[in-house]
């Protein structure tokens, strides 16, 4: 029971928000792809298998992160007592663990066709190796996004078993959101990452954080009205999209305070919220 409780503490399971930041990406990616005139069982098929893939592959990908920055975690107050950081767990078993979760993700890959599976082992390097960048640049949020809003592409790619220009510009408004939050999120460690001398765009532009949130955010409702306008949506989806702009500016940016880690926390795990809307809002207009 011991081994099972560290195994989720390492995986962060009981962090749900970090595997379903992961999951609405590929969800918006194969709701706008998806035909909801034909059978709705490939749908929920494939949601199934995107939300098992963004669960087993954010879970190998702590594990990593962990092995990584163990060093650093061990010096950070809110990550000193992880698993891999503590002791508690061995680099040697962290690593077999991930081989495993891994092993799993590829065997729900597979039911994917062939562009698709491409695409996925093709992102593999920069998924297990962006944990490194906050070492050498003050950017590690711009590869986390890159990273994290793969599976846009991928749930695109699984129906139409090709990229377009649609949703590379989902894709690159959704790097733009990671890229706010989770800069908000950096503000919990700040002080301690100055110190162990780690880079982030939190400290970077902690002088005008609220500006750069407010830039990140405004380029992403730029792209997601251009995405809209691309497909041809009905004008309810710009509508609708209002709330979604409504709450990462004026509930988001403005709970949002750098010098609070509870209010940072808050911040962040609001964008599951906006992730559902997001979802909802494709729904509603590919449905009319």
């Amino acid at each position: 029971m011991n081994q099972i409780k560290l195994f989720i503490e390492l995986t962060r399971l009981k962090k749900p928000i970090g595997f379903m930041l992961l999951f609405w990406p590929c969800a918006w990616g194969l709701t706008l792809a998806y035909d909801f005139s034909s059978d709705l069982n490939n749908y929920f098929f494939y949601l199934i298998l995107f939300f098992l893939g963004s669960v087993l592959m954010r879970s190998a990908g702590c594990i990593v992160n962990d092995i990584l920055d163990k060093e650093f975690d061990a010096k950070v107050f809110r990550t000193k007592n992880r698993p891999i950081a503590s002791g508690k767990v061995s680099i040697k078993l962290g690593m077999f663990y991930a081989l495993v979760l891994c092993l799993l993700a590829f065997l729900v890959l597979i039911n994917f066709n062939l562009f698709t599976i491409i695409l996925a082992l093709g992102s593999m390097p920069l998924a297990f190796t962006y944990p490194l960048m906050k070492r050498f640049t003050y950017w590690p949020q711009l590869f986390l996004g890159i990273t994290f809003n793969y599976g846009l592409i991928l749930g695109w790619s699984a129906i139409k078993g090709q990229i377009d220009v649609i949703p590379i510009i989902f894709y690159v408004g959704a790097i733009f959101w990671t890229l706010g939050y989770d800069t908000i999120y950096g503000y919990q460690d700040i002080k301690d990452d100055e110190i162990i001398g780690l880079k982030s765009t939190s400290i970077k532009f902690k002088g005008t954080a609220k500006k750069f949130l407010f830039t990140c955010y405004s380029i992403l409702t730029i792209l997601f009205i251009a995405g809209g306008y691309y497909m041809n949506f009905h004008y309810s989806y710009f509508v609708l999209l209002i709330i979604p702009i409504f709450h990462l500016f004026f509930y988001q940016v403005k709970i949002f305070d750098l010098k609070s880690p509870s209010s940072c926390l808050i911040a962040f795990k609001s964008n599951n919220l906006f992730g559902l809307i997001i979802l909802m809002n494709i729904l509603i207009v590919k449905n009319l």
